[in-house]
């Protein structure tokens, strides 16, 4: 179990730096998205190779997020529920969902991207519209961003089977720092 949770810390420490640089993209794509409202307004200027700038850097943060939203424990759940049960029930309940649904559909989606990102770099896939981008990056951030996803769904299986067999704390107990975070 030691090594699995070292794994476990490696994949932690990857998505918690993937979900730093994508803060600087946020702030990247604001400057851009001010910059293309300022020349639009106020010079009755446009470009379409911005405007896809601004949608490569959302898909990115979108997509290469999902893997630190699991690591901080900040995507969607049911406290209604989950809050009325013990810790061992929700981790139970994690355990059930990452083995059967997420981990097999973030695979899945990222095997069934690849070759949609092979084909769309071996043809240097360009945006129909004029002055656009090429097309292969962005669609390179879906296997990347959903194998980000499933690596992050094994550290986290990882670490509830630890608190589930005694190795570990609850990954789901919120720190006091969370608490003040989220308060």
């Amino acid at each position: 179990m030691k090594h699995l949770l070292l794994l476990a810390r490696c994949i932690d420490g990857l998505n918690a730096r993937v979900g730093r640089l994508a803060i600087w993209l946020v702030l990247v794509m604001t400057v851009i998205s001010a910059g293309n409202a300022l020349s639009r307004y106020g010079f009755n200027l446009s470009s379409n190779a911005m405007l896809e700038v601004q949608w490569y850097l959302f898909s990115a943060v979108f997509l290469l997020c999902a893997g630190a939203t699991l690591l901080n424990n900040a995507h969607v759940r049911i406290d209604l529920i989950s809050s009325k049960v013990s810790a061992r029930t929700r981790n139970w309940v994690d355990v059930v969902g990452i083995i059967f649904f997420l981990i097999p559909v973030a695979v899945m989606i990222a095997v069934m991207s690849w070759p949609e990102f092979l084909a769309s770099f071996m043809q240097n896939e360009q945006s129909s519209n004029a002055g656009g981008l090429v097309r292969w990056p962005v669609r390179l951030l879906i296997p990347v961003g959903f194998g980000l996803l499933a690596l992050q769904a094994l550290s986290e299986l990882i670490k509830r089977i630890a608190f589930l067999t005694g190795h570990g704390p609850d990954p789901l107990e919120k720190s006091p720092s969370d608490q003040g975070a989220t308060a």
